[in-house]
């Protein structure tokens, strides 16, 4: 009887790995800036974003800031979810990567953050804080969710004159990853 030489017992233990990853039942999840960046709820909010900076164009001065509001939910304007906060976070990401000045409220701790809920700004607490902030502008927003959908508006508000200086609207699926992050908190 022959014995298998190392060689062939060392390529054979080599392949091993190899062919149980093949077997493998589970997705292989690479979470790296391109797929992050290609997944289609940031890619959304981001396109919300550079069509607000599009409409601002020539309207703002390059030295004072912008607020951005937590987007709430249309049907009770005192919440939110994690959806809303998520997409303030991120229209707020992509203005500053397009060289807004936008101001981190939550470093702020002259503003009243509602504990879960983010910074929540009704039309009259506007005016207030962009003052006391020396903002020119105020990103606010609202969502509305379907069965199927969740619709989203945002709007960049001037606070001295309550004037809609850009808006856009948009719409996600309510697909697994959304409706997740419409859970109350």
């Amino acid at each position: 009887m022959r014995f298998p030489t190392l060689p062939v017992v060392m390529s054979a233990l080599l392949a091993l790995p190899l062919l149980l990853a093949g077997c493998s039942t589970q997705p292989q999840e690479d979470t790296n800036y391109t797929s992050v960046s290609a997944n289609a709820f940031v890619a959304a909010n981001y396109r919300a974003a550079d069509a607000l900076a599009l409409q601002l164009r020539g309207k703002l001065l390059d030295e004072k800031p912008l607020i951005m509001a937590t987007i709430v939910n249309i049907d009770a304007l005192e919440q939110t979810s994690m959806l809303g906060r998520l997409v303030s976070e991120q229209l707020s990401t992509r203005l500053a990567q397009g060289g807004m000045k936008m101001l981190e409220m939550k470093l702020r701790n002259s503003v009243y953050l509602k504990r879960g809920q983010g910074e929540l700004m009704l039309t009259r607490e506007i005016g207030d804080v962009a003052h006391t902030h020396n903002a020119q502008a105020v990103v606010v927003g609202s969502y509305a969710e379907t069965r199927e959908a969740v619709f989203i508006n945002v709007k960049v508000i001037q606070p001295t004159t309550n004037l809609v200086l850009a808006g856009h609207d948009y719409v996600l699926a309510k697909e697994g990853t959304v409706r997740s992050m419409l859970q109350s908190d």
